[in-house]
């Protein structure tokens, strides 16, 4: 398996060179040259497995491991998840299903993906011999999930870049707690766009990348998408695929959990409509309503999460939409820099034909929450019930629908217990989160500040 950058100007790489890499040194995103076929029987042969033997099964044909090392490696990614199905589906209502990926070491459906991805890095460093230098930006649950996977580890230092009063408590200190000396938090005078162009800034600066050993581990990382394809295959074949369709929404920030979606539609798995949720940060609900993909800043909101105007996995989605034309992605991307671009109409029909849709504001996700509370019992955390929300638009009795659920409740406790007046707790073993000393390091936001420091710490 090969992997192509979307601005088509660097090497083809193999899985492990891709992964390593993260970002494309044409400043592109990997994505595999061929996406490989699972038939019908493959689909239904899933039915009753383990999470660990479908997951082994779907990635096997992207990876270039050993069957044995890979089925290890993905044995000890979700051995500490705190439910035995890993990502359990619930019942809201007739025809729509909640999947639960929150019950991961920290809260939220980042683990799925970076549990694997810290158990792939450690086994390349340890053959390779060598060290490495991680480097993301958060806007709240893949800080703690890249740390919680990687903090210990004697081959790679971990720099976590989050905007600064704009993450939950709980999110913060899931992050700046760890006292491994290899784990750094920097607390970052902007916003998640702001950290997310630092982050790719430095992987532009090939010096800087290479003096380092930088690689990344944002949803911009092939093995991320990869990892999370997953659960769209146990879940749908829980609801009887491949033999009926099924639907999905997804609570979207940076496009990446629902390009997996994507993905797993490509590989053949009936997927009917992809539905993409967004808060009042809403410039993928307007770029499929219109064509326009204009930034117009960030607004905080309860959905913190999603509050985000660059959706750097887009470009995956543009790439295929443009027939694989990196030209024509490159341009886009230099125009996006400038403010944004339009989508041509033949580009726009072809994303039309697998996503549909919708925005939530904060009334209706705090309306939300309290709906679904009293209801069902079942309690959303606020980017949760931006996807009810906007999945109830969508209902088509025919199809089942699931929703993602991508956190716990527990990490927005103050959103929860505004829209149902009970607060939600953290799990046993996150009891004493908030006695837990914290480490944290406020840096400006420039490209200079935040390179100086990860030099001077790594030098240490």
């Amino acid at each position: 398996m090969q992997y192509v950058s979307t601005r088509g100007q660097a090497p083809e790489l193999g899985f492990e060179q891709a992964m390593l890499a993260g970002l494309a040194r044409d400043g592109g995103l990997y994505v595999p040259r061929d996406v490989p076929q699972m038939s019908q029987g493959d689909i239904a042969a899933l039915a009753g497995l383990s999470y660990e033997e479908v997951a082994f099964r779907v990635m096997r044909p992207f990876v270039d491991l050993p069957d044995d090392v890979f089925r290890g490696l993905i044995g000890t990614a979700y051995s500490g998840f705190g439910h035995a199905a890993r990502a359990p589906l619930v019942q809201l209502g007739s025809g729509h299903f909640l999947l639960e990926l929150f019950h991961g070491p920290t809260l939220a459906f980042k683990d799925f993906a970076m549990q694997l991805i810290g158990q792939l890095f450690q086994e390349a460093m340890a053959r390779k011999g060598e060290r490495i230098t991680i480097v993301g930006a958060t806007s709240g649950d893949t800080g703690s999930a890249a740390i919680e996977a990687f903090r210990g580890l004697d081959a790679v230092d971990v720099f976590i870049l989050f905007p600064h009063g704009r993450v939950s408590d709980v999110q913060r200190r899931q992050m700046t707690t760890p006292d491994e000396a290899n784990v750094h938090a920097l607390a970052v005078d902007g916003d998640f766009d702001d950290c997310q162009a630092a982050v790719k800034a430095m992987f532009n600066d090939f010096a800087f990348r290479d003096g380092v050993g930088l690689t990344a581990i944002n949803s911009i990382n092939w093995a991320r998408v990869l990892a999370q394809v997953v659960y769209y295959f146990s879940s749908a074949v829980a609801l009887g695929a491949p033999h009926r369709k099924v639907s999905f929404t997804v609570p979207t920030g940076n496009f990446g959990d629902i390009f997996a979606g994507y993905i797993a539609k490509k590989m053949g798995l009936p997927i009917d409509r992809l539905v993409v949720a967004t808060n009042r940060n809403d410039i993928l609900h307007r770029t499929l309503a219109s064509g326009a993909h204009m930034k117009q800043g960030v607004e905080p909101t309860i959905s913190p999460s999603m509050d985000i105007q660059v959706s750097s996995n887009f470009e995956r989605a543009l790439f295929d939409a443009y027939g694989r034309d990196g030209g024509a992605v490159r341009q886009l991307m230099d125009e996006l820099a400038q403010g944004g671009f339009t989508v041509s109409q033949g580009a726009l029909q072809s994303l039309r034909e697998h996503f549909d849709s919708g925005r939530c504001d904060e009334a209706e996700t705090a309306a939300t929450i309290r709906a679904i509370h009293v209801a069902t019992g079942e309690t959303l955390c606020p980017h949760s019930a931006v996807g009810v929300k906007v999945a109830g638009e969508h209902l088509n009795p025919a199809i089942p629908m699931i929703t993602l659920a991508t956190a716990h409740p527990a990490k927005f406790p103050d959103a929860v217990e505004a829209a149902t007046g009970t607060r939600p707790p953290l799990p046993p073993r996150m009891a004493d989160l908030f006695d837990r000393p914290e480490r944290v390091t406020r840096v400006p936001n420039t490209l200079s500040a935040i390179q100086s420091l990860i030099r001077e710490r790594i030098s240490q």
